[in-house]
């Protein structure tokens, strides 16, 4: 009898420790790993005609664009109340309630044309720390557990630091020891900022790149060299991450609006600007240079705010209201089928995750063979009058998290 019920108990902590290492925080932009890929399993295969078990619905966090980051049983988010008072908020995993609080500037251009004024980063979490770029430029460390400002700069006033039309957007990229964002100054078009002390590490100029586009900063291992990638204004750009040494640039996919994050894969880095179109380019070394050869370009290829995902060989993502699936390495169309309106994509558990602009999610499979729509539904009690749904959705721990400026909605999918 003991023997068995040691063996039961063996057997029930085994299941548990297994449940566990399948879910996951979503700590930045795009998740884990910044692909837009998640590790999670045993997801519902398909949900109700009214989506999945809504966990809970909170209103009146304040506008803003940004997607939420979840981490230690708090979620993490930029808001704005008015055009004056930018904000980190924590908020409890559980229940949604607010914990804490931090102002941390003011709503940058505020007098951009067509007129979006609102927050836009996606907070990143590291540790005890969480890192937030601002609209206006405020670069800021925040302790996770109180939200007091460990430091704080200005890409405007400390690097000459020019946005585009909407201001920044940037979601900073952590890596090891540094803080990567963009400021797009004719001196200073990226910069590395030690992550714990806020000091300068190093100052990349990007000629000829332009201000600061509305993407986030990719890291690149190719040629030979640890890069970081940004889709600046005027095309991507990569710098040394040793010491922001200039390395190559790549203009075709030069939009109206860069948006979308590349999308990164080994060698290949994939890019889309709006009203222009998508492109891969092979990163190849040609001493003493390394030189972005195109792999292919096209104008229908997913250039959508939402950005894209790549799974397996195969790349997924919208231009405009198609979704579209592409061969990688290729460039080759699959399939494109309209759906209702643009959508942000995610990838977990062999399906495809999409919040689109017209308020709604939809689950599909993630195949070349053809768009298949296992589950859609209307996301309920949205606040009126904000317009398109731009905000990227979050999957952590079973949950999936969308918002809609002040509205989050927490639905249970495991």
């Amino acid at each position: 009898m003991v023997a068995s019920y040691r063996f039961l108990l063996g057997i029930g902590l085994l299941t548990i420790l297994c449940v566990s290492i399948q879910a996951e925080d979503w700590t930045q932009w795009q998740g884990p790993s910044r692909n837009g890929v998640s590790s999670e399993t045993e997801l519902s295969a398909e949900w109700p005609e009214d989506g999945p078990p809504l966990d809970w619905q909170v209103n009146d966090l304040g506008d803003g664009y940004g997607a939420v980051t979840v981490a230690d049983g708090m979620i993490f988010l930029v808001t704005n109340e008015g055009l004056d008072d930018e904000s980190v908020k924590a908020l409890d995993a559980t229940n949604g309630q607010v914990l804490w609080a931090t102002r941390i500037g003011k709503v940058g251009n505020p007098n951009q044309k067509p007129s979006y004024p609102a927050a836009r980063s996606t907070p990143t979490i590291d540790g005890e720390m969480i890192y937030v770029l601002g609209s206006d430029g405020d670069l800021v460390c925040l302790k996770a557990k109180s939200g007091e400002v460990v430091w704080q700069k200005n890409v405007r006033q400390d690097y000459g630091g020019k946005p585009g039309t909407w201001a920044y957007s940037e979601s900073p990229l952590v890596d090891k020891d540094k803080v990567v964002v963009t400021p797009g100054g004719p001196e200073v078009g990226i910069v590395a900022i030690d992550k714990l002390t806020g000091k300068t590490i190093w100052k990349a100029k990007t000629p000829e790149m332009g201000a600061a586009a509305y993407a986030s900063t990719q890291k690149v291992t190719a040629a030979g060299k640890q890069q970081y990638v940004a889709f600046m204004a005027n095309g991507l750009a990569g710098v040394d991450a040793e010491d922001g040494t200039f390395l190559w640039s790549y203009t075709r996919t030069k939009g109206i609006a860069n948006m979308p994050t590349p999308v990164v894969d080994g060698a290949v880095v994939y890019s889309g600007g709006s009203r222009a179109g998508g492109g891969a380019v092979r990163l190849v070394a040609q001493q003493p240079d390394i030189v972005p050869e195109e792999l292919y370009f096209n104008p229908k290829l997913p250039t959508a705010i939402g950005g894209s995902v790549k799974v397996g060989d195969y790349l997924y993502g919208c231009s405009g209201s198609t979704l579209l699936c592409v061969e990688f390495l290729s460039g080759e169309i699959k399939w494109q089928e309209r759906i209702s309106a643009a959508a942000s994509i995610l990838y977990a558990d062999g399906r495809l995750y999409l919040h689109t602009e017209d308020g709604k999610a939809m689950m599909v499979t993630a195949s070349p063979e053809k768009l298949e729509v296992i589950s859609e539904f209307t996301l309920p009690e949205q606040p009126e009058g904000t317009g398109k749904e731009w905000a990227y959705p979050a999957l952590a721990n079973g949950k999936l998290y969308l918002r809609q400026h002040g509205t989050l909605w927490c639905y249970d999918v495991k």
